[in-house]
């Protein structure tokens, strides 16, 4: 898999994860939006540990700089 997330998209997952994460232990959300929003704070962990992003590679995107 070639590369296609940049760090500032990388920190940014990791960030909305942390704060869903954190919405989630605190009770704020429960039910179905929480499962919901925990499945999508798990794929931004595991999209940003891989620097690798399926949606973006179907829409050829890359938030990557360009190499010179």
């Amino acid at each position: 898999m070639k590369r296609n997330m940049g760090n500032l998209d990388r920190i940014i997952r990791i960030l909305l994860a942390l704060v869903i994460g954190g919405l989630y232990f605190t009770q704020t959300i429960t039910g179905t939006l929480a499962i919901i929003l925990l499945l999508i704070g798990g794929i931004f962990v595991l999209t940003s540990t891989m620097s690798f992003c399926p949606l973006y590679l179907a829409f050829g995107m890359s938030s990557c700089a360009k190499e010179k």
